[in-house]
């Protein structure tokens, strides 16, 4: 579980509901179903038109991994593609199709396919990269669905804003309507403007940025299996990955282990 999501929306729902109270109000007078109708259902609808029904259920599924806390250990990943590098370079790139079936991550074991099975350089590169931009590019549509709701959102919420003082107007005569219409007037804004700035355009940011730490790690393992085709150093291969990783300088040196 991603822990900033969660406290975030504790956060911010938190504070204007408690900024609310302070002020005298309760939590009834923003509240509004006829508000939370126009909002809503005026900004899903936006989205579906501008989005083809697949893009749109793909964002609505990706929703998910804003709350999932995925750690990609890069250092690790890293260190992993170098001990095959070493078994590569003792025994021959054919010694990693038995390893193959251990490896759990299936990009890895895509890449290092294409080495087992003496694919060109060239050939894995560009194979590899091009599922890699494919994939980033479907997904990042995903994101781009988030990021339209936070841009319909305050919108609709003035459509709502407006409706609330029509009806207002069309009830002068009627005192007792106007504290209705009055309320969904801004309630219906502050519906749209709230949802855009705590949920819709927050989730499109983590999702991208999700995204692009998922790009990175693939682009790590591209690098690290082109560099065990072409036969490079394991030692030079992890000051590369270091750089890659972000972890710059030479490799920490284990301890000595004293005699007993």
């Amino acid at each position: 579980m991603d822990i900033t999501t969660i406290a975030g929306l504790v956060c911010g729902f938190g504070a204007i509901v408690l900024g609310q109270a302070l002020e005298g109000g309760h939590i009834g007078s923003i509240l509004q179903g006829t508000a939370a109708l126009i909002v809503f259902g005026g900004t899903f609808g936006a989205v579906m038109v501008a989005f083809p029904r697949k893009d749109f259920v793909r964002g609505m599924k990706m929703l998910g991994m804003a709350f999932k806390d995925r750690k990609e250990d890069l250092p690790g990943l890293a260190k992993q593609i170098v001990e095959l590098a070493s078994i590569a370079r003792r025994d021959g790139v054919l010694a990693l199709e038995g390893k193959l079936a251990e490896i759990q991550d299936p990009f890895l074991r895509k890449a290092l396919g294409y080495v087992v099975d003496g694919v060109d350089a060239n050939v894995t590169r560009s194979s590899l990269e091009a599922a890699i931009d494919a994939e980033h590019e479907e997904n990042m549509v995903g994101s781009k669905v988030w990021e339209s709701l936070g841009g319909f959102s305050p919108t609709i919420g003035i459509i709502g804003a407006v409706l609330g003082l029509i009806h207002v107007m069309e009830n002068l005569s009627d005192p007792s309507k106007l504290g209705g219409g009055i309320a969904v007037a801004f309630v219906a804004t502050v519906y749209g403007v709230a949802m855009a700035n705590l949920i819709y355009l927050p989730v499109a940011n983590k999702l991208k940025r999700k995204l692009g730490l998922a790009m990175e790690r693939k682009v790590l393992i591209t690098e690290g299996v082109l560099a065990i085709q072409e036969g490079l150093n394991p030692r030079v291969l992890e000051e590369k990955l270091r750089a890659l990783t972000g972890e710059h300088g030479p490799a920490k040196a284990e301890p000595e282990k004293k005699a007993a």
